[in-house]
């Protein structure tokens, strides 16, 4: 079985779905690698490198030849239309339930005979957790929000004492303690601001407090806890309790970092108009959630903006910022998946099928 890893065609994707480390162990295994000429060029890792891990370097109409395509992004219209009948795509589709559900292209491809595993949707279950690359991408993006907010924001975050005078630690309040929200919280903390977290999920106060920040703790009237580990969405009257309450709570941060994303639904909005005039200038709003309207309604996607002396961070891709880690990440999830996804005959490696394991069968996109 051969595979090919292309270069990701989205403008601003600088990651790329396998290491030299990772194709190394994938030649091991028996199988025939393809990686399109550059393609992890941007993540810092040469052609060369490929080549000396046992790939073969090659165009991309011979790389979506293969059998098997690794991918980080949702293939565009002129990549799936490259996808060979019979053939698999394994990447993050970003897509919302099943064929017929209103994603034209995923309906499209599958209609063709090509198998569509979406990476996002790998269920949040012990065994699955090394194959997580939403975790793994989040843990990175958590972890880069942090770093972006203290290069705007004018001032220190930890305290400083020096003969000139002192500076007290920057208050930074986290939105979310989902993954990328837990590692914002300990980045913060590791740069010594002074930091406080919010969820709607009760069960998250200890793990805000083991990280050595402060929760913060509002009666909204319900449990925001939802399914799989994630947050669910609140009703009218809450999320108006919420913003209501959070209100004076945000209006004392220096820095706030937003993390809250509802699967397949908008974002909810924390950080209201007023909230942002109430902060004081040179407060920087750090937006994970601007790809899907945001947290809060002034960020603007892939932009960074300024509303009454606030900046608003609106980046949609962090862990491409951090290409080389994010893609050794991402190719070990990958690798991890293809454990259980592999058996070996006499021809060498094929792929068993989808539906005879629960991961899988979840990741796949049907026409159902």
């Amino acid at each position: 079985m051969n595979i090919g890893i292309p270069a990701e065609s989205l403008s601003g994707e600088n990651r790329v779905a396998s290491t030299p480390e990772v194709v190394k162990k994938l030649v091991g295994k028996g199988f025939a690698v393809r990686v399109e000429q550059g393609a992890g060029t941007a993540a810092s890792y040469p052609d060369a490198a490929y080549q000396d891990a046992g790939a073969e370097i090659v165009d991309a109409a011979q790389c979506f030849a293969a059998e098997l395509l690794l991918k980080v992004r949702r293939p565009s219209r002129e990549e799936a239309d490259r996808l060979q009948p019979g053939a698999t795509l394994i990447s993050l589709i970003e897509s919302c339930g099943s064929v017929g559900s209103g994603d034209e292209l995923a309906e499209q491809t599958v209609a063709r005979g090509v198998h569509l595993l979406a990476m996002e949707r790998i269920p949040r279950i012990s065994r699955a957790q090394s194959m997580d690359a939403l975790s793994s991408q989040s843990n990175i993006a958590g972890y880069r929000a942090v770093i972006e907010a203290a290069a705007h924001f004018g001032r220190f975050l930890p305290p400083m004492m020096t003969a000139a005078g002192s500076a007290k630690p920057a208050r930074l309040v986290v939105l979310g303690a989902g993954v990328a929200g837990l590692q914002a919280i300990a980045t913060a903390r590791r740069l010594g601001a002074d930091v406080h977290a919010y969820d709607v999920r009760p069960e998250t106060k200890e793990q805000i407090r083991s990280l050595g920040a402060k929760a913060i703790e509002l009666d909204i009237g319900e449990d925001g806890s939802g399914e799989g580990g994630y947050a669910k969405e609140l009703s009218e009257e809450a999320k108006a309790r919420q913003q209501q309450a959070l209100a004076d709570e945000l209006a004392k941060a220096q820095v706030i970092i937003t993390t809250a994303l509802i699967p397949c639904r908008p974002a909810p909005e924390l950080i209201t108009p007023e909230v942002v005039e109430r902060l004081r200038p040179g407060s920087v709003i750090v937006d994970l959630a601007a790809a899907n309207g945001g947290n809060c309604k002034l960020t603007q996607p892939d932009q960074v903006v300024e509303h009454h002396g606030v900046r608003l961070i609106g980046h949609t891709n962090y862990p491409s910022m951090v290409a080389t880690d994010a893609s050794a990440f991402y190719a070990r999830n990958l690798l991890n998946l293809l454990e259980i996804m592999v058996e070996q005959g006499e021809s060498g490696p094929t792929l068993k099928d989808f539906e005879a394991d629960e991961i899988t069968q979840a990741m796949r996109i049907t026409g159902g």
